[in-house]
């Protein structure tokens, strides 16, 4: 039912910072660096920051200081828990989209009334 689709979906994702960042980490099982992140997101340093603490406090992500050659880097990893509750929020929008499209193309049973949650 479409109604479940909509109330499964997670307001911490919407955001669009957010979900760049989700959708490139879930990729990466060793994390990525800040600049790393930065750069695939399109993210300034203090946008990035503001997300990622969001994230961390919720327990989506990890972040962890790794020193080594050089200066020291930020890694962030998606956690077990933050994987689990982005794909349920993809699959649901998917879920969402797909009967939007079978709304548009006509299809009976997908009226546009029965898209919105009550």
């Amino acid at each position: 039912m479409l109604v479940s689709a909509f109330a499964s979906l997670e307001r911490v994702f919407h955001e669009r910072g957010r979900l760049a960042i989700c959708s490139a980490l879930v990729a990466e099982d060793a994390g990525l660096s800040f600049r790393q992140l930065q750069s695939a997101c399109g993210l300034t340093d203090g946008n990035l920051n503001r997300h990622l603490h969001a994230l961390a406090e919720l327990g989506i992500i990890e972040m962890s200081r790794k020193t080594g050659q050089g200066r020291p880097q930020t890694i962030v990893t998606i956690t077990e828990t933050g994987r689990d509750r982005f794909l349920a929020y993809i699959d649901a929008l998917e879920e969402i989209v797909r009967r939007v499209q079978a709304a548009a193309d006509g299809e009976p049973n997908a009226r546009p009334a029965r898209l919105l949650p009550e």
